[in-house]
């Protein structure tokens, strides 16, 4: 068993209780620098990702799993970071998303749906010298390149 995979196990271990919470990412570079990305479908909270930090870093000396000096960070993505998982789209329905096409093109809109083939969103259209348009807009999967949710100051 590689390291990723007891990192991921020891964390499935620590939230086995809240099926709310899940792992969106385990990242370790150069053996040196653990980062660990939590999520939850109502969100995650800095308490749980201490709990899952304390249990890890516990295990991860105890068991002698990287023989030098590492860091160990857990915490949750940032408005950086992309969607990636089914259900980081199923807790965002109803949010702001920009999402770059494989084609190239970027559009953005408001998460009506999403399943295991694709997205919905209302799009917004803008228009020269008219008021703007929305317009329901399926994409699939397979045309995403990258999707970020949107920051709005209104």
């Amino acid at each position: 068993m590689n390291l990723e995979e007891r990192i991921r196990e020891l964390i499935a271990e620590k939230l086995a209780d809240r099926p709310d919470l899940f792992v969106v990412e385990v990242k370790i570079v150069n053996n040196k620098n653990v980062t660990i990305l939590l999520d939850g479908d109502e969100g995650i909270g800095i308490h749980d990702c201490a709990l899952v930090s304390r249990y890890v870093g516990f295990h991860l000396e105890e068991e002698n799993l990287i023989d030098n000096a590492y860091t160990l960070e857990v915490g949750s993505p940032g408005l950086d970071t992309p969607l990636t998982m089914d259900r980081q789209f199923k807790k965002n329905v109803g949010r702001l998303l920009e999402i770059k096409l494989k084609e190239g093109k970027q559009t953005e809109g408001k998460l009506l749906s999403a399943d295991d083939n694709g997205i919905t969103i209302m799009e917004t259209i803008k228009q020269k010298g008219k008021k703007n348009k929305e317009e329901e807009k399926n994409i699939n999967k397979n045309e995403i390149a990258e999707v970020k949710v949107g920051v709005s100051f209104k």
